[in-house]
C-alpha cells in the first residue's frame, strides 16, 4: 500500500466564514490555524499548502479570559538601545487595529517558515461585521456551537 501525498493540483481551497464574537481567542486562533495549514482535511500533506482561506468578521469582540485583558503583554524592539516596547491586549483591542491581536495569535501557531507565511496571506481579518469577500461566496463555520468552552470567559 502506498502513502497518498496530495499535489498542488489536487488541492481544492475554499473559502470560510467565522464570527468572532464573544469567542474565546485561543479557542478560536488554533481553529483557525488548522484551517489555514489545511490539517481538518483527510488529504493533509505537510509539504504542500492544501488549507482553506478564513474570514474573519467582528474580531474587535473578541473574548480574553480571566484578566488577560490587563495582564498579556505584546513586546516590540525599534532597534535602538533601551528600545523595548510594551503594550497590554486591551489597549490593543482599544485602540485603532484591534484585529491584530487575533492575528498575532493565530501567527505564532504557524510555522515561522516561507510556506507559514504563505498561509498567513490566507487570513482575512476585519474588526467589524462587514467584509469585501462577499463574491467568493464563504461557508459559515459557528465556532461558538462546537463546544461550550468556545464562549466562556469574562
Amino acid at each position: 500500500m502506498k502513502t497518498y501525498s496530495a499535489t498542488p493540483s489536487d488541492v481544492d481551497q475554499k473559502w470560510v466564514l467565522i464570527d468572532a464574537e464573544g469567542v474565546v481567542l485561543g479557542r478560536l486562533a488554533s481553529l483557525v490555524a488548522m484551517r489555514l495549514r489545511g490539517k481538518h482535511k483527510p488529504m493533509y500533506t505537510p509539504n504542500i499548502d492544501c488549507g482553506d482561506n478564513v474570514v474573519i468578521i467582528n474580531a474587535a469582540k473578541v473574548r480574553l479570559t480571566g484578566a488577560k485583558r490587563s495582564n498579556k503583554t505584546y513586546f516590540r524592539h525599534t532597534g535602538f538601545p533601551g528600545g523595548i516596547r510594551s503594550v497590554t491586549a486591551g489597549d490593543i483591542l482599544d485602540g485603532a487595529h484591534p484585529e491584530r491581536v487575533f492575528e498575532k495569535a493565530v501567527e505564532r501557531m504557524i510555522p515561522r517558515s516561507p510556506m507559514g507565511r504563505q498561509q498567513m496571506r490566507k487570513l482575512k481579518i476585519y474588526p467589524g461585521a462587514d467584509h469585501p469577500h462577499d463574491a467568493q461566496k464563504p461557508e459559515t463555520l459557528d465556532v461558538a456551537s462546537l463546544n461550550p468552552k468556545n464562549v466562556r470567559g469574562r
